[in-house]
């Protein structure tokens, strides 16, 4: 599955909403995000717009490997739901 590749931060966080992703806290340009689903999982996401490619990867690998999805899955979960 093809990542979006105008995807900003803050609709990053809102797709992460729906895995019960909070904010913890903000510094600067980069935004913590904290979900106690599956166990306790923080992620770090940058306030970019757009996100660079490689580091959203990197970011959903993460977060598919915390919740015991495949990566695609995530993607379709997240983004195409």
């Amino acid at each position: 599955m093809k990542l979006p590749r105008d995807l900003s931060g803050k609709e990053l966080v809102k797709a992460l909403a729906h895995l019960e992703y909070k904010v913890s806290h903000q510094t600067g340009s980069h935004i913590r995000l904290t979900t106690q689903l599956n166990g306790e999982h923080h992620v770090t996401v940058p306030a970019h717009d757009p996100i660079k490619i490689g580091t959203l990867n990197a970011i959903l690998k993460d977060i598919a490997s915390h919740h015991n999805f495949d990566k695609d899955e995530l993607i379709v979960l997240l983004f195409y739901s």
